[in-house]
């Protein structure tokens, strides 16, 4: 297996920046079709958990875009092989103390990439 395809990860880094203008826009219908639609999807948030694709459409409907602001450092879009990619990054908000964390693997099937899990969590610094 080749990591690291560098078309790959070009491919991935434009999808998560597009995930992220959506995420701050509240662009909901963009945020739901970015997640793979199995009951295997998983996504921990930071007081909050869902699993399959309807219970985090359900919890994205109640909270709306992240706060203005968001800024994001040390991010890392790793492939594995052609089909398979982690992305993960630190993101800050100017008014708050804290570090967050993000991850999100995805996975690309029939020619579309989606998330298929993603985590979320705070540190206070």
């Amino acid at each position: 297996m080749r990591r690291n395809i560098t078309s790959v990860v070009e491919e991935v880094t434009a999808l998560f920046q597009a995930y992220e203008q959506a995420l701050s826009a509240g662009d909901l219908d963009y945020l739901d079709a970015s997640f793979d639609d199995s009951d295997e999807l998983v996504r921990f948030g930071i007081n909050d958990m869902q699993r399959g694709p309807e219970e985090l459409r359900k919890w994205r409907a109640t909270n709306g875009a992240v706060p203005r602001g968001r800024k994001l450092s040390e991010t890392v879009v790793a492939t594995y092989g052609s089909d398979v990619a982690v992305v993960s990054t630190l993101f800050s908000y100017p008014d708050r103390r804290f570090v967050g964390r993000q991850s999100q693997t995805w996975l690309r099937d029939d020619g579309e990439w989606r998330i298929v899990h993603a985590h979320v969590s705070e540190i206070p610094v």
